[in-house]
């Protein structure tokens, strides 16, 4: 395990864009009062299921819903990446913050795809991406459309470039 200098330079190459953002939130849609999710838990804005904020019957205006997405996106991609020994991408980094968001840092943190990708698996780590495709234990269609699109963007991101291509980190 590398020791907190090294995750932070790892961490440090990647940032939650605004299209990561825009990517989740596309996903998670936007309801401005909390309301409870299809497995009981109370969320607000693009997915934020905070107690602190997720609060029954509470509304939020769009910009504070805009803002509350951001901050809950890029904490969730800050404590995901520091399960992460090895260096990522943006994309990948795209794709596992958004698992994270959506599953918890906890559950992606302990997961077969985080023990894969360490072990220098990059195509399994995004195929494991697949398998979190269930709430309340049954597939669930637009949970498996997001997972798809979230391994797409990571086996894109892993892709060897042409000759002559630069590769972006």
């Amino acid at each position: 395990m590398p020791d907190n200098n090294t995750r932070k330079a790892v961490a440090g190459i990647v940032l939650a864009s605004a299209s990561l953002v825009a990517f989740v939130t596309g996903w998670e849609g936007n309801e401005n009062t909390t309301y409870t999710d299809i497995v009981g838990i109370p969320t607000v804005c693009g997915g934020v299921t905070d107690p602190k904020v997720a609060i029954p019957g509470k509304t939020y205006t769009d910009a504070e819903c805009a803002a509350m997405n951001a901050r809950q996106i890029e904490a969730h991609g800050e404590r995901a990446i520091e399960c992460v020994d090895v260096a990522l991408s943006q994309g990948e980094y795209d794709a596992y913050a958004s698992l994270a968001y959506n599953i918890g840092t906890n559950n992606f943190c302990h997961s077969t795809l985080i023990k894969k990708l360490n072990a220098g698996d990059r195509v399994g780590g995004c195929n494991e991406i697949l398998r979190w495709n269930r709430a309340g234990g049954k597939v669930v269609k637009g949970l498996d459309r997001r997972r798809n699109a979230e391994n797409a963007k990571c086996l894109e991101a892993i892709k060897p470039k042409p000759t002559g291509e630069k590769a972006v980190a």
